[in-house]
């Protein structure tokens, strides 16, 4: 058994499918199997259930998976510890959030603060979160909904009332609130599956036996705004971009939308078993002492943007 067997395995353990770990890994696929098989040879019992080309870790394999991937996320954190220790700086620190808006200007005053620490910023939504924090791939996760990994730990930094934004004109322009079902066959501007403002929105409308029209699904929550701003549809957008969306002057109006639980809580997600960096622990420590933003805006008001010309 070797350092390459254990990592091959925990690569086809987390895709059941040879091929795509194969991709994965950049090996070959019948190499990859030949690795596998030598494994199980050394253990003495198999560790997938094989019908054909499917394979499916079985009871076996999954109590191996969990010592492997400890052993591993102990080796990844020595190597770690020991690039720290010979670094000058501070180390790295890696975040994953599912919206760059919200997170950028704070690890901007986080860099002014720490010039020597290396900071990554990455975009995921909640399922690739819950894998990057398990593979020890990020430190810390700023999600906007909750994640379901093990052994992790969180904060809630803020929570915010999420409006509702439709385009100047619009028959809602003005008004102080709305229902959900008064918009049921209103066309929404939203997110694909697995962020958060998709899933608030089918929750919403879930509650009311209804399902949302979609005119639009994109990757990008900061671009709705603009695409509202369009007249492609209404969507909704949290309390912060309000102001945001005044400054560079996109053009919507803000409406209430009635409903409970119609917020977002914003959290910071860490793995309790995955070594911080000094960096990483500057940073929890940062991030936990200033706020992102207020906890609840005051109510919206139609605001005219004037023609410069």
């Amino acid at each position: 058994m070797d350092l390459l067997q254990l990592r091959y395995f925990q690569a086809v353990a987390r895709y059941e499918h040879i091929s795509r770990a194969a991709e994965e890994l950049r090996v070959a696929q019948p190499s990859l199997s030949r690795t596998i098989a030598r494994l199980e040879a050394d253990l003495g019992t198999p560790l997938f259930d094989r019908r054909g080309r499917r394979i499916r870790l079985n009871q076996y394999g999954t109590i191996f998976l969990r010592h492997v991937e400890r052993a591993l996320s102990e080796l990844d954190d020595g190597r770690r510890a020991l690039a720290d220790a010979r670094d000058t700086g501070l180390g790295r620190v890696s975040v994953a959030s599912e919206t760059l808006l919200t997170i950028s200007p704070l690890l901007g005053s986080f860099r002014s603060s720490f010039p020597r620490a290396d900071v990554r910023l990455y975009q995921s939504d909640a399922t690739e979160m819950d894998r990057q924090l398990r593979a020890g791939e990020v430190d810390f996760c700023v999600a906007s909904q909750p994640l379901t990994g093990t052994n992790l730990d969180s904060v809630e930094l803020a929570r915010e009332e999420v409006l509702l934004a439709v385009p100047y004109g619009h028959w809602l322009d003005g008004r102080e609130s709305v229902t959900v079902r008064e918009i049921a066959d209103e066309p929404f501007v939203t997110t694909r599956r697995g962020h958060w403002q998709r899933a608030l929105l089918d929750r919403l409308f879930e509650a009311e036996g209804l399902t949302p029209r979609l005119s639009c699904e994109g990757d990008e929550p900061a671009a709705s705004q603009d695409m509202i701003s369009a007249g492609l549809g209404i969507g909704l957008i949290p309390a912060i971009s309000r102001k945001a969306g005044s400054e560079t002057r996109v053009p919507v109006a803000w409406v209430h939308l009635d409903a409970p639980d119609c917020y977002r809580v914003l959290t910071l997600v860490w793995n309790r078993d995955t070594y911080l960096s000094e960096a990483a622990l500057h940073l929890r420590e940062f991030i936990t002492s200033r706020p992102l933003m207020t906890h609840r805006l005051p109510p919206p008001r139609h605001e005219s943007v004037q023609d410069p010309s």
